[in-house]
């Protein structure tokens, strides 16, 4: 928990800083990983301190792991106490966490963030790099544009470097939206097009920072106590009617039976 908490705070800021929380993101997986390694030994000797602090009993780790409770208790030959702990509850929970933060974060969507970033006039364009904008063009978006527009993009992104960057009307934009903006008001779209046009696919990266803030919110209302068993999907579908709750609220009840009835294999109640 204080491994990934500076990235829950990281992602749950009022504004983001994208590529940040993508390093983050990296940095946190590593932490994992590395107390998967090397940190059953720390805290196997924390515990026992503690314990031994406070006069609480500890278990002899090199007997046997008994399973099961009263009469129905039986010992497994092969599962020592330090095993049962280590194995089955340490390393399992750390390969958990592990596979959520993969799972919500992979390395193709981290590496796109962080190669869309160099767009960003924010700091007078302090991340622009042409070779990374070339990776993220033949990466990511290799179908909508050609060889020979790729080899022509690199040409306009050298113009564009000291043309736009340099440009006293762009050096205070913090946003890839007003950078779009910008570049059709002074026509600027016309003269590097292919530039423009990645801008735009950048634009519609599902990435929203409202988005993420709203589910965050959803979450902490609907994941109560009483729900604490509440599954994955089912708590997804519930946040889904939550944070669109104005579209939800278009929705009759006779339009839902309506809808259930024309599907196959359905009743209605």
């Amino acid at each position: 928990m204080g491994i990934t908490d500076v990235l829950c705070q990281a992602l749950q800021q009022r504004s983001q800083d994208l590529l940040n929380a993508m390093h983050l993101v990296s940095t946190t997986k590593s932490l994992i990983q590395k107390l998967r390694d090397d940190g059953w030994e720390p805290l196997l000797a924390s515990v026992i301190a503690f314990c031994e602090q406070h006069e609480i009993d500890i278990p002899d780790m090199n007997a046997r792991y008994t399973k099961g409770r009263g009469r129905y208790r039986r010992q497994d030959e092969d599962v020592t106490m330090e095993h049962h702990f280590k194995i089955c509850i340490f390393t399992v929970a750390i390969d958990f966490q592990l596979q959520e933060l993969k799972s919500r974060f992979c390395e193709l969507t981290t590496e796109l963030v962080i190669l869309s970033s160099t767009l960003n006039p924010k700091d007078a364009f302090r991340l622009f790099k042409i070779v990374h904008i070339c990776n993220l063009v033949k990466k990511y978006y290799p179908q909508d544009f050609t060889e020979h527009e790729q080899e022509l993009l690199e040409s306009q992104l050298q113009h564009y470097e000291f043309d736009v960057i340099k440009h006293p009307d762009f050096q205070n934009m913090s946003t890839i939206s007003e950078l779009c903006r910008g570049l059709k008001i002074s026509g600027k779209s016309n003269v590097y097009f292919l530039i423009d046009r990645l801008i735009r696919l950048v634009l519609t990266l599902p990435v929203s920072t409202a988005t993420t803030e709203r589910a965050f919110s959803a979450v902490k209302l609907l994941k109560t106590r009483l729900r604490n068993r509440m599954e994955d999907e089912f708590l997804a579908d519930n946040m889904i009617v939550y944070i669109e709750k104005e579209i939800a609220g278009n929705f009759t009840m006779e339009m839902i039976m309506e809808e259930f009835y024309s599907m196959k294999n359905r009743r209605q109640a």
